[in-house]
């Protein structure tokens, strides 16, 4: 969320929602057996470390995923008000439940199941971790009656590693112009919305 000179174009906010979340874990698990017969110490996995083999490797297996679909808000960092630069917590918020209120527009899931929303753990700030948890909370309460947010270190959640993934090849588009891992993935896509574009 950077605004500095040698900062990104953009910031990337992905949803990956599925029925099936262990499909998706073994996935990730797949890929990271393979890497730690060849390398000792991979703890999890990033895209941006990791070699464009495994990214593509990771991203075909999601692709080939069947219950798997994405959401996508990309923002436009050179349009935010300064007033907003300066307050990234809440342009976060803000950009987050943007995208939740896409995910709610599309009308894809079923209010009447629990809903299960795993967020990266971003801040390690115990106030704004809980400040973003309740923001969500409170907004998903006015749709919602069954749901439960949790916020994970990825480290700790495989789900949250192929989300990288995918928010990376959305990222590689936008801000380099490169469609080689999008293209894996974009059947998969449902929404990409641009934010001050």
């Amino acid at each position: 969320m950077g605004f500095g000179k040698r900062s990104s174009k953009r910031f990337i906010l992905t949803i990956v929602f599925t029925n099936n979340h262990r499909c998706v874990e073994k996935c990730v698990k797949k890929v990271h057996r393979g890497l730690k017969k060849r390398y000792k110490k991979v703890s999890e996995l990033h895209a941006y470390h990791c070699d464009a083999m495994t990214k593509r490797r990771v991203l075909k297996l999601l692709a080939e995923a069947l219950d798997l679909r994405i959401l996508s808000v990309v923002l436009n960092k050179k349009k935010v008000y300064i007033d907003l630069q300066n307050q990234k917590n809440y342009l976060y918020n803000y950009t987050a439940n943007i995208l939740l209120d896409r995910l709610l527009g599309k009308n894809v899931l079923n209010k009447k199941e629990k809903i299960i929303i795993i967020i990266d753990q971003r801040e390690t700030n115990k106030f704004l971790k809980e400040n973003f948890e309740n923001y969500l909370t409170n907004n998903l309460k006015k749709q919602f009656d069954n749901f439960e947010v949790r916020i994970k270190p990825s480290h700790t959640e495989k789900c949250l590693q192929a989300v990288d993934f995918i928010s990376w090849a959305i990222f590689r588009k936008y801000e380099q112009n490169d469609y080689e891992y999008y293209e894996i993935i974009k059947n998969k896509i449902i929404e990409e919305n641009l934010l001050f574009p």
